[in-house]
């Protein structure tokens, strides 16, 4: 039986706890936040009173012989959680994305983690969604041909859905806490994987990109281009996009958070359509019109995984799962590892490099050494306003209450793995 401590009992802490829940070959053993209260309520909503509970970390690292740590705290701590859990020999540490807030911080994770022969995981989930691992396969099955374009829309909406601390948002504003945006740097990490994983790709050449910043500090609207590299000059060119919308007055429930994915994917063949991620499971997804994965092919049109189960937990089930495994085979390697977590966080720092340049922004200009030079660090907009965010919820909210007198549906998040 593998021994799990969590560190930070935040919203997130919610999904990532799911799949130790429900597995037989772990048992956690303790947590830690620095908010106790916070960690005694989460407790009792997963009916795990009797659990130790530590306000520091080093204290639970130390007394407890831990199998799995799993990091769910803001992205400047990875780093030095990680340091420390892999030098007391935890043998298995999950990071939630991002990696780190630092290139350079990613770095001495994997070296570190590499001495100690501990295994890294960078905690990803989209990468578990049940509809995306199916559209994964028809896309290595050749369904479309050679995959030349990738498209994601992300819109942001008014819910009714998670209702998220202000101890959760805040720090996601500061940029030498966070790494970048809240969006484009934490959200978008989600995206840039399926921009890579879904394409077969490990990096891209170049992006450009244009932010607005609507609600003062909060990156979106935002627009996303790149250019994946080409091996030869024979190759066909491929491209990608990404699109962070924002749509804060409609109704669009959802158990998660308040946003929800829309892909599409063309090849030499047809074309993909991959509907929804975050509010799967929602009325949308009931709906003829919304079909997990639509594809176009030979003048015909196709749909599959109408049978998937499309709530966003079973992500974060399968994420852990897949690690629980890994750490007690000692046999695979964890999705996503060190390596894989630090090129998302390249990724993901480009946008906004571009968009403060307004210019395009180059793979390797993102390095640990110009980081330190100063020569790629993300920046708080000069344009911030740190009322739009107390602005844009108070809109969210009165949209909410005037919801719930319509009667509107929405369905709560329930700790029961439904098979």
């Amino acid at each position: 039986m593998l021994r799990v401590g969590i560190i930070g009992c935040g919203d997130i802490a919610d999904l990532n706890i799911l799949g130790y829940i429900h597995s037989y070959d772990t048992e956690i053993v303790a947590v830690s936040d620095i908010d106790t209260e916070c960690a005694k309520q989460k407790l009792a909503k997963w009916n795990l009173r009797s659990l130790k509970l530590y306000k520091d970390y080093k204290q639970m690292i130390d007394k407890e012989d831990l199998d799995i740590v799993e990091i769910l705290t803001p992205h400047d701590l990875h780093g030095p959680m990680t340091e420390y859990c892999a030098k007391a020999g935890v043998p298995g540490i999950s990071v939630q994305k991002p990696m780190a807030h630092s290139i350079s911080d990613c770095d001495r994770m994997i070296e570190i983690c590499k001495d100690e022969k501990v295994r890294l995981k960078l905690f990803e989930n989209f990468r578990f969604y049940p509809v995306y691992l199916r559209a994964k396969e028809l896309l290595d099955q050749g369904l479309i041909g050679e995959l030349l374009n990738f498209r994601i829309v992300t819109i942001g909406t008014g819910g009714p859905s998670w209702p998220l601390t202000l101890r959760a948002n805040l720090w996601r504003t500061e940029v030498d806490r966070c790494g970048g945006g809240a969006m484009i740097y934490d959200d978008g990490q989600h995206k840039f994987s399926m921009a890579l994983w879904l394409m077969n790709q490990e990096r891209v050449e170049k992006v450009y990109c244009w932010v607005d910043y609507f609600m003062g500090v909060i990156d979106l609207p935002a627009n996303i281009f790149w250019k994946y590299p080409s091996k030869n000059n024979e190759d066909l060119p491929k491209y990608g996009s990404m699109e962070f919308s924002l749509a804060s007055n409609l109704y669009y429930p959802s158990n998660y958070y308040n946003c929800d994915e829309f892909i599409e994917i063309s090849g030499t063949k047809g074309i993909m359509w991959i509907n929804q991620c975050t509010s799967g499971g929602n009325f949308v997804s009931k709906s003829p019109q919304y079909p997990p994965i639509v594809v176009y092919i030979n003048g015909d049109v196709e749909t599959y995984g109408e049978k998937l189960p499309r709530d966003w937990r079973y992500s974060f089930i399968n994420s852990t799962l897949h690690f629980i495994e890994v750490v007690k085979t000692k046999k695979d390697e964890p999705i996503y590892t060190g390596e894989q977590g630090r090129n998302l966080c390249v990724f993901a720092k480009m946008p906004q490099m571009s968009d403060q340049r307004r210019d395009t922004v180059y793979w390797d200009e993102l390095t640990a050494e110009n980081e330190e030079k100063g020569l790629c660090t993300i920046k708080n907009p000069e344009e911030a306003d740190e009322s739009g965010i107390s602005k844009f919820f108070i809109r969210n909210n009165k949209d909410f209450r005037k919801g719930k007198k319509q009667g509107l549906i929405h369905k709560k998040l329930e700790f029961e793995y439904d098979k």
